[in-house]
């Protein structure tokens, strides 16, 4: 499943940047992007619209520099590959970043997940699951999920859907 992740990575940062690991297991970071990436792959192969996304995200909630948010990515992607639930992640999050800025994290979520157009029950769920280690209320997660709905409904038509628009 995140084979077609992985191997987009490996052709846009190429095989000598793979091996540099910029961002450790202690970077919240880290631990947020691989959140994203399991959510992005959830449903299989990553639309082109989802990495998009997924990149347009990191670029500018962490204020990165594209060559940097790919390394971060592609730390991610591994880091999430190596993984067995997601409490590695949260648990990183949780001891690094406040209420406000898991709010953000779970919104960032959401994000990803409207990307495509569509929710899959398997990514609703995942969502409720890392907001529920985060400490995000039911509320808050669901108040979330409704303004992305809302924002991605209310976006112009690209040439491959609101999605593509958003970007």
């Amino acid at each position: 499943m995140l084979d077609g992740l992985r191997q987009f990575i490996a052709d846009i940062v190429g095989p000598d940047q793979q091996a540099d690991r910029t961002f450790d297991d202690n970077d919240y970071r880290l631990a947020a992007t691989a959140l994203l990436v399991h959510v992005v792959s959830l449903d299989g192969e990553p639309t082109p619209a989802e990495k998009r996304k997924l990149h347009s995200l990191i670029e500018s909630r962490f204020q990165l520099d594209p060559g940097t948010a790919d390394k971060l990515i592609t730390s991610a992607t591994r880091v999430e590959g190596e993984s067995v639930d997601l409490y590695r992640f949260t648990s990183v999050i949780m001891r690094s970043v406040n209420e406000e800025g898991r709010l953000r994290i779970v919104e960032m979520m959401w994000e990803l997940v409207y990307a495509d157009g569509q929710v899959s029950e398997f990514e609703d769920n995942v969502v409720w699951r890392a907001a529920d280690l985060l400490g995000v209320s039911s509320r808050d997660r669901i108040d979330l999920k409704h303004r992305v709905a809302e924002k991605q409904a209310a976006l112009p038509k690209g040439p491959w859907g609101a999605a593509d628009a958003a970007i």
